[in-house]
């Protein structure tokens, strides 16, 4: 099995006539409202709608892009929090 890197990922799924390559976007621009929840309608085809709000799990939490550039999932971010615990003094 041959595993793709993102941009050769991408460049399969997306057609030509969606290049956003050169679009002026900003980054995190919808980041405040995902926090707060979202929520998802899905028409079906006899015209009902299912709507399905999603918030995130208590004690979930958006890691910016630099920060997840180190720490790409939950084990690794535990691994450096658990480190820094250990110098935090106790509370007493």
């Amino acid at each position: 099995m041959t595993s793709l890197s993102n941009s050769e990922h991408n460049d399969l799924d997306t057609l030509p006539e969606y290049d956003l390559s050169d679009r002026q976007s900003t980054r995190g621009k919808y980041y405040q409202a995902y926090q707060q929840g979202h929520t998802v309608r899905i028409h079906q085809d006899d015209g009902s709608v299912i709507t399905h709000f999603f918030t995130l799990e208590d004690g979930a939490i958006f890691l910016a892009p630099d920060v997840r550039e180190y720490f790409p999932d939950a084990e690794t971010v535990n691994q450096a929090l658990r480190g820094l615990i250990e110098l935090i003094p106790h509370k007493r």
